[in-house]
C-alpha cells in the first residue's frame, strides 16, 4: 500500500489538498476534496470506497486537507 497526501497553499489564501491511495504500484482510490467524496480506481477499490465513506473517513480527510495540513505548513514553513 501507498499512500500519498498533501496540501499546498495558495497564493489567494485557499488551499489545494490531494489525497491518493495506491496497491502494487497500481492506482487504487483518491480523495475529490472538491466534492468530499473518494474515487475507486476499480471494482475491488469499490468496497474500500463504500467502507471509508460509511465510516466517516470523507469528513477526516476533508479536516485534515483543509485544516490541520495548511495550519501545520503555516507553523512550520512559515508561511
Amino acid at each position: 500500500l501507498q499512500r500519498l497526501y498533501g496540501c499546498d497553499l495558495l497564493s489567494d489564501g485557499s488551499v489545494r489538498g490531494f489525497s491518493q491511495d495506491g496497491y502494487d504500484r497500481r492506482d487504487f482510490i483518491s480523495f475529490d476534496l472538491e466534492s468530499g467524496t473518494f474515487v475507486a480506481a476499480d471494482s475491488a477499490a469499490e468496497i474500500t470506497r463504500r467502507r471509508w465513506e460509511q465510516e466517516g473517513e470523507a469528513e477526516a480527510r476533508t479536516n485534515y486537507l483543509k485544516h490541520i495540513c495548511p495550519e501545520c505548513l503555516r507553523k512550520y514553513v512559515g508561511y
